[in-house]
């Protein structure tokens, strides 16, 4: 297999990317370095298509390394031969090496493998061959009845033959494929309820079916679950009549022999006791891998923008965990995220202190000089922010407030990263600390809560974990070297996603730190415990020092191109053309234009860059909404079918997918992301089920 040849196909790539960049790999650089510090060794391949390309490259060495386990196991068994060897070097995909594997995979006690052991292989064999005439196969059957072998009858004899003949045919790779393929093209996922008499999410599947080629991935999901859930019995529907008329095509070579009609019967056998089941299983599972793969890649999409969202510096901020009987919880932080002072109010059911809570937050504000209140959306933000919103007009200070999404800050809270930062406090208030850090600095505090429980996937919990967690690792990975970490203030949670770091060097620097109180310079980092030369290489362009002994410490650029930075400090570049620079001080073209613009703009997050939050200072009832009222809101998750937009009301609105715009759009990403901030019309409003639809065409 030319792996190198099958990569430029795909990728379109010219062959020095593709070979450098398996180089780069192997020599174990991670993609957020590769993508950032070797541009001129890729052609400048973005950190998304890197992980595409790492991703497709182990598929392919692992497919080509089954290949020769294939290969080396058949020849074993002294049955390779060099048709099947250029087939199996030949197959493209896992599933087909398995599939030309199956007949020689060694196989648990079956019907076939007991009428083999009765001595019918050679019955078996004599049918397939279909050169016994017409009224002449009884002659040949007698032979194998043995007694002693337990087959007494040619009844006997030729059903053990046909379940020989049987396993044969479902081990075919040729028919398996023609199966497959009807399969994908005419098959119906059917459903029906188990629980009819029972309201559920699942009613619309109690009776539903779809085709296998159009089936959208959120429906395969929702059936999955309700399967799971046991309200919903799923089958897979395939045209039974025409695959084995197909199949006999294929099989009957002479229609006037003896062995025609054993032959069909055991194909019927074959297909419905030993392939159907197996392509059954295949395809719900190739389905699901399926929708499975688009939802971790939405998952994935949402969740950049929400780690990337700008952060409010140099505010203080009061924190709201919202709650009814035990209260809302209560926490200041000063700009920096330190926590300043807490509390417990309770202006919602059952204490209703609605004058008290007013008082105790307004002293706050007061003493604490508070510039802007997060309540989080959870379980009685309702309530809550129209007590906020009251307060904030009877006080002289101008204080605005914001809507905070708490998903994960209950998991924060009982973690162990929570319990390290804030050991003595209740559980409940470092909730209100992290939902006042994470508007401050979103991507320093979400990075310490599992990414799927953040709130922006759909059906992440009937996902495959494994992929997963890889997926969402990559993206934080991502964002966290895209903005870069403050080498003095992050946290090992923060750290430990820096290009090269693991979770132990992640620690070990900030116990380090702590020891020598500041690093006044990148070079100090090669005393932390467990960071080498090579870790060195990987972190120290990601790790910024804003006040260390040499500022080039707080840029994108890598102490090995400090010597060209400075020759660039001493140059007049103005009056020069990149190309020419480039010649002059040896240094490739790509790498010369992101040394320039870190010199440009020192310390820059390009976070700065997204839209900003949107912050209120009164209350949006669902009851003051009125059909084509239009508004402005903020994109909170992005799904197959729409986006939720929320527009100030306690529930957020769903743009559906044929209302996102005036073209045809195929999936939402197309459109919205997390984060942006949209202009929305109201379409309908429905009090009772809380549901609110918007359009964004025509606005």
């Amino acid at each position: 297999m030319d792996i190198v040849k099958i990569l430029i196909e795909e990728f379109q790539l010219k062959p020095f990317q593709v070979t450098n960049t398996i180089e780069l790999i192997d020599e174990g650089n991670t993609i957020p370095f590769i993508a950032r510090y070797r541009k001129e060794q890729t052609g400048d391949l973005k950190d998304t298509v890197l992980r595409e390309f790492s991703n497709r490259l182990n598929y392919l060495r692992n497919l080509e390394e089954r290949q020769l386990e294939v290969i080396r196991l058949i020849d074993e068994q002294d049955k390779l031969t060099e048709d099947l060897k250029k087939e199996i070097l030949k197959a493209e995909t896992l599933q087909r090496v398995e599939d030309l594997y199956r007949p020689y995979r060694p196989k648990r006690r079956t019907r076939a493998t007991i009428a083999k052991e009765k001595g019918l292989e050679g019955l078996a064999n004599t049918i397939l061959l279909q050169e016994v005439k017409y009224g002449q196969l009884e002659k040949e059957v007698i032979q194998y009845i043995d007694e002693e072998k337990e087959v007494n009858t040619i009844e006997e004899a030729l059903n053990g033959a046909m379940d020989i003949i049987s396993e044969i045919f479902s081990d075919n790779a040729e028919y398996r494929d023609i199966i497959r393929d009807i399969a994908y093209n005419k098959g119906i996922i059917k459903t029906e309820g188990t629980k009819e008499e029972e309201k559920s999410v699942y009613e619309m599947y109690y009776d539903y079916k779809e085709p296998v080629k159009t089936i959208a991935n959120h429906r395969i999901l929702a059936i999955n679950r309700g399967e799971k859930e046991k309200f919903l019995k799923v089958n897979l529907d395939l045209p039974e009549e025409e695959i084995i008329s197909k199949l006999k095509s294929l099989i009957i070579k002479n229609p006037l022999s003896d062995s025609k009609i054993y032959l069909e019967k055991s194909l019927e056998d074959s297909y419905k006791r030993l392939i159907f089941p197996s392509i059954e299983r295949e395809i719900r599972s190739n389905l699901t891998e399926r929708a499975e793969d688009e939802a971790i890649k939405v998952f994935a999409f949402n969740l950049e923008p929400l780690l990337m969202q700008p952060p409010i510096k140099g505010k203080v901020v009061m924190g709201i965990d919202p709650g009814f009987r035990t209260g809302c919880k209560v926490a200041v932080v000063d700009d920096t995220g330190k926590l300043l002072v807490y509390t417990t109010v309770y202006p919602t059911e059952p204490q209703n202190k609605i004058e008290e809570t007013k008082r105790e937050l307004a002293k706050l504000i007061q003493e604490y000089d508070v510039d802007i209140i997060a309540i989080g959306n959870g379980t009685a933000s309702r309530e809550t922010e129209m007590v906020v919103a009251e307060m904030l007009k009877e006080i002289p200070q101008k204080v605005s407030y914001i809507i905070v999404s708490e998903a994960g800050a209950s998991v924060y809270s009982a973690s162990e990263v929570g319990q390290e930062e804030f050991p003595d406090l209740d559980v409940s208030i470092r909730g209100a600390i992290s939902i006042a850090r994470r508007l401050q600095d979103p991507l320093a505090e979400l990075v310490k809560i599992d990414p799927k429980h953040i709130g922006v996937g759909q059906y992440q919990h009937d996902l495959n974990q494994g992929k997963l967690n890889e997926a969402l690792t990559a993206v934080v990975e991502d964002c966290v070297n895209t903005v870069g970490v403050d080498l003095n203030t992050a946290s090992p949670s923060l750290l430990k996603y820096v290009s090269g770091i693991s979770k132990r060097v992640a620690t070990n620097l900030v116990e380090y730190r702590n020891e020598i109180g500041k690093f006044k310079s990148r070079d100090e980092l090669l005393h932390v415990k467990g960071l080498g030369e090579k870790t060195f290489v990987q972190c120290a362009g990601f790790l910024r020092i804003p006040e260390g002994t040499n500022p080039l410490d707080n840029t994108g650029v890598h102490p090995e191109s400090y010597e060209i930075a400075e020759k660039l400090l001493d140059m007049d570049i103005k009056e020069k053309k990149v190309e020419e620079l480039s010649k002059e001080l040896e240094i490739g073209i790509l790498t010369l234009k992101d040394i320039i613009e870190e010199l440009e703009k020192p310390g820059r997050d390009p976070r700065d860059e997204m839209p900003k939050p949107i912050f209120r200072t009164d209350v949006l009832e669902i009851d003051d909404l009125k059909k084509d009222m239009v508004l402005t809101g903020t994109v909170r998750n992005v799904v197959d079918f729409g986006a939720f937009v929320d527009i100030g009301v306690k529930q957020d609105g769903l743009v559906h997918i044929s209302h996102l715009s005036n073209r045809f759009v195929k999936h939402p990403k197309e459109i919205v992301k997390v984060g942006d901030i949209v202009k929305v019309k109201i379409l309908d409003v429905d009090v009772e089920r809380s549901r609110i639809s918007l359009s964004m065409k025509d606005i």
